[in-house]
């Protein structure tokens, strides 16, 4: 059971990204998702999460606005669509699963990450 992301590279100030993250061998409708990046030399930072029938989300001031998540259950996928990319978005952008249908616990599983770069 593993979590692989997608969607990463390359981009100028302003630009857009579509992340996206599956996780095939589980019952993926069950569990709460979020995106979570690290940019160089900084601590993780939560900036989004879903609970697991998508109804609720929630984002970090950081991305409010800009970056909006979003589920397909029938298709085992996680989205994470990013907009006016700002220079300070640059990081490795992970996808974890939390422990429960709601955001508010620990994470279970953590994909490999896909960077995200953005230029001026």
């Amino acid at each position: 059971v593993k979590l692989v992301e997608s969607g990463g590279g390359s981009v100028h100030a302003g630009g857009s990204l579509r992340l996206s993250c599956t996780g095939p061998g589980y019952t993926f409708s069950s569990y709460a998702m979020s995106w979570v990046r690290q940019a160089p030399g900084k601590e993780l930072e939560r900036i989004s999460s879903i609970t697991n029938g998508g109804v609720s989300t929630v984002y970090a001031d950081s991305v409010k606005g800009r970056f909006t998540i979003s589920r397909d259950n029938a298709k085992n996928m996680l989205y994470l669509q990013l907009t006016r990319l700002k220079t300070e978005d640059t990081a490795m952008y992970y996808c974890a699963r939390h422990n429960s249908g709601y955001y508010s616990g620990g994470y279970s599983l953590w994909g490999q990450g896909t960077q995200v770069t953005v230029s001026s």
